[in-house]
């Protein structure tokens, strides 16, 4: 067995994805040189947030800052001051709204939906305000154009101020955008703001997330928020949409929602400094971005199949997607070669798509990682009763409970992919909450830098998402101009 066990009960079990047949010692070893520069360049983007030939998407220097996040001091991002404001902001909302709509995409949406699911779930919002302990309902929006889905969420709050008494229903929308004119975001907003604002009995309140420059840098969101007068909460500069779950950007869904935002960051540190060793066999970060690497690099294993086994975890392969995609997903290295590095992610849950995506995995191309999150133990666990005992395929599973027989098909399945050498690796969280969820998503996140590193591609830019930006723009001008 090779598993790294940390002292939360956190661990990494990549047992098949190392040894004969797999990633080998003697691999490490030859790539020790490549891991100690690594780990040095991470150390130094931690203390000085320089990152090796980065730059912005204007070309200007720009430094990374999201491993500061976790720490909550005077002079970071998340200052206690922020973190106080945000908890108060929360503490504002309960028994007096009604209903929060986020409207964000990308990082300001799969960010928010994560610390939402895990700690609502899909019932949240028919629940009374009393269970929700006065927190409003939550919706998420503006992360697609979908003309259906948007109109539908609009009416249905409508519907529900009509049938309000007393009081008028009350409604925050947040909207999340570093420079004001996300396309997506913004559309959704503006829509849903014109129509909330025209319902009797409806009062609609806004709070912007945005860059918080002032003067000739200001951005248009700052600039409109400045002028309506609404409250504002940052973007920060330095911390890519991908990694914002541990900022504002993030923190004020949890915030909105009463999640416990000391415990995810609390974790998020924990992981962080389990990560600052130089011995990547204690490093889950820095071990984590070696193995898949080597497995793509060395052996062609360049899809990752990110399969926790949980309903809701399934935002998390969603989050991590984007992580993976945007960060390693590179034509050119920084010495400005052709490499089209990157493996492609595939989100998956378990145990639901070992009966759609599992049939590819075992028999199709010796090319994926599969990645498995594994939860030790739930907060309810239900028993299989023996209803039907002479029905004898339903009573040899009587007695046992869900999360048993989910383990056990999750052990199936990584035991049948080892078998036939197909690579795969787990993470066990010992209970789903705030401070081993911040372990994982940090440890995801650090992960990609170790391995934009090891590839020698900046994990930082995303230079392929302005190619169609650039193309989108004139024909959104074409459409106006045929009004």
């Amino acid at each position: 067995m090779s598993v790294l066990t940390l002292s939360s009960g956190f661990t990494f079990d990549y047992t098949n994805l190392y040894g004969d047949g797999k990633v080998t010692a003697k691999d490490l070893a030859a790539a020790a040189g490549q891991l100690r520069e690594a780990h040095q360049s991470v150390m130094q983007m931690r203390s000085t947030g320089i990152v090796k030939g980065h730059l912005s998407k204007d070309g200007q220097p720009e430094k990374v800052l999201f491993t500061q996040l976790p720490y909550i001091q005077e002079g970071h991002i998340n200052s206690p001051e922020g973190i106080e404001r945000l908890q108060q902001f929360g503490g504002s909302l309960r028994y007096k709204v009604d209903t929060v709509v986020s409207f964000g995409i990308g990082g300001s949406f799969l960010g928010n939906k994560v610390l939402f699911d895990i700690h609502c779930g899909d019932f949240y919002n028919f629940k009374s305000a009393e269970e929700r302990q006065g927190y409003p309902k939550l919706y998420f929006s503006g992360n697609n154009l979908d003309p259906r889905r948007t109109d539908e969420l609009i009416g249905h709050i409508c519907r529900e101020a009509e049938l309000k008494q007393g009081e008028p229903y009350r409604v925050t929308l947040i909207v999340i955008s570093k420079s004001g004119s996300t396309l997506e975001t913004m559309a959704t907003f503006m829509v849903a703001y014109e129509r909330l604002k025209q319902t009797p009995n409806l009062e609609v309140t806004v709070v912007a997330v945005t860059d918080p420059a002032e003067g000739t840098n200001e951005t248009l969101l700052h600039k409109l928020a400045r002028e309506q007068g609404w409250p504002m909460f940052s973007v920060a500069d330095g911390v890519g949409g991908r990694f914002s779950i541990f900022s504002e950007v993030g923190l004020i869904t949890a915030a909105c929602i009463g999640f416990d935002i000391d415990e995810f960051l609390a974790g998020a540190q924990a992981m962080d400094k389990a990560c600052q060793t130089d011995d990547f066999r204690h490093n889950p970060a820095l071990l984590t971005a070696a193995l898949k690497y080597l497995g793509a690099e060395k052996y062609g294993r360049d899809i990752e199949i990110f399969m926790p086994y949980g309903d809701y975890l399934k935002s998390v392969s969603e989050w991590y997607i984007q992580l993976l995609a945007e960060s390693l997903g590179k034509r050119v290295n920084r010495d400005g070669q052709e490499v089209f590095y990157g493996r492609t992610p595939v989100a998956a849950v378990g145990t639901t798509d070992m009966h759609a995506q599992t049939q590819q995995h075992q028999d199709g191309k010796r090319n994926k990682i599969v990645q498995f999150i594994r939860v030790l133990e739930w907060d309810t666990d239900p028993v299989i009763p023996d209803l039907f005992p002479n029905t004898a395929k339903l009573a040899e599973i009587a007695g046992i409970s869900l999360s048993q027989g989910m383990e056990a098909a999750r052990q199936a399945n990584a035991q049948a992919l080892a078998g036939d050498c197909r690579f795969n690796a787990t993470f066990t969280l010992p209970k789903l909450n705030a401070y081993h969820l911040g372990e994982l998503l940090y440890l995801l996140a650090l992960s990609v830098a170790y391995e934009g590193e090891l590839a020698n591609v900046d994990a930082f830019d995303q230079p392929g998402v302005e190619t169609y930006k650039r193309i989108l723009g004139p024909n959104l001008q074409k459409l106006k101009n045929k009004k």
